[in-house]
């Protein structure tokens, strides 16, 4: 199979999970149930919930078991990205090709739609864990605290703070916090790299892996976010809105630091592709070339959008 059909074959298995797993009226009220709806499924990559699968069936799991886990980090990552479009945050109109949330229910639901998704990603963690063999709740019990930890002040929630600080002024009008090239990685590391890692390991957790064989796909994840994430800053500098699904050029109008800003163009595109070559070499070791995660990789650095 291409990766281009088993992304898509995931893709399809994910997306229907997500839909089947929302949560819906009665049980909750139609106005936010609606609002969470719009977010989730209005595409996207499918990224992170596709590399928790991926990993799951690198170290020989059942993607299946991981299943709950690819949902629960896809609902964590909308509601980053509902929040981050905000305007106390990017202030963005357009997500994923149409209005962001806030633009067509408001700030206040938008708030609440995000928040709703965060907390619903560990009701269906913690749901599943009551759920089948010891083994199986105890290795759940596992993922909801790396979620948990990636997801929060130490990783994508420390993270945005990082970057919101780049572009809030001090009383000199000067930024609150100014990064270096150093600065740049770490503040990458948590906002966007922490629960790329997050998903990588989860699926590796529940596939049953080693714990050295989780430790080296964790390696190659973190390689892969940072790529993901040098890849991201160049589209914003060379892509077009209606490529991207978002508005472009956003970052350098912000005044926000980049890859390209910091090291240019051409440059950027080789840490990209010396990141897929770290990652790579993690997967050697732990003898996973022959999984999908590798493919993933070299997608995520030839992306254009």
């Amino acid at each position: 199979m291409s990766l281009s059909a088993y992304l898509e074959a995931r893709r399809t298995e994910i997306d229907a999970a997500l839909a089947a797993w929302l949560p819906a009226p009665p049980e909750t009220p139609a106005v936010v149930a609606d609002a969470m709806r719009y977010s989730v499924t209005a595409g996207g990559k499918r990224l992170r919930p596709v590399l928790c699968l991926a990993s799951a069936e690198a170290v020989g799991g059942d993607r299946a078991s991981a299943m709950p886990a690819a949902c629960a980090i896809e609902f964590i990552h909308t509601y980053s990205l509902i929040h981050d479009d905000l305007p106390a945050m990017d202030n963005d109109t357009m997500r994923r090709g149409r209005p962001t949330l806030h633009v067509v229910a408001g700030e206040g639901m938008a708030i609440l739609a995000g928040d709703g998704l965060l907390t619903e990603a560990f009701a269906l963690l913690s749901r599943h864990a009551g759920t089948g063999r010891a083994a199986d709740a105890a290795r759940t019990l596992r993922v909801i605290q790396v979620i948990a930890v990636a997801a929060g002040s130490a990783g994508m929630v420390g993270g945005q703070a990082l970057d919101l600080a780049c572009v809030t002024s001090d009383p000199s009008g000067r930024p609150a916090l100014a990064l270096d090239a150093d600065g740049l990685r770490v503040m990458h590391g948590r906002k966007t790299g922490a629960l790329i890692r997050a998903a990588a390991v989860a699926g590796a957790i529940m596939g049953g892996a080693t714990d050295a064989t989780i430790a080296a796909i964790d390696a190659a994840a973190a390689e892969l976010g940072l790529a993901f994430q040098i890849v991201d800053d160049l589209l914003d500098v060379e892509g077009a809105s209606h490529d991207l699904g978002k508005t472009a050029g956003k970052d350098a109008a912000a005044g926000k630091p980049t890859y390209p800003a910091l090291y240019g163009v051409t440059q950027s595109r080789a840490m990209a592709d010396a990141c897929l070559a770290r990652a790579e070499t993690s997967l050697v070791r732990a003898g996973l070339t022959d999984s999908r995660l590798l493919d993933i990789g070299r997608w995520i650095v030839a992306r254009e959008n």
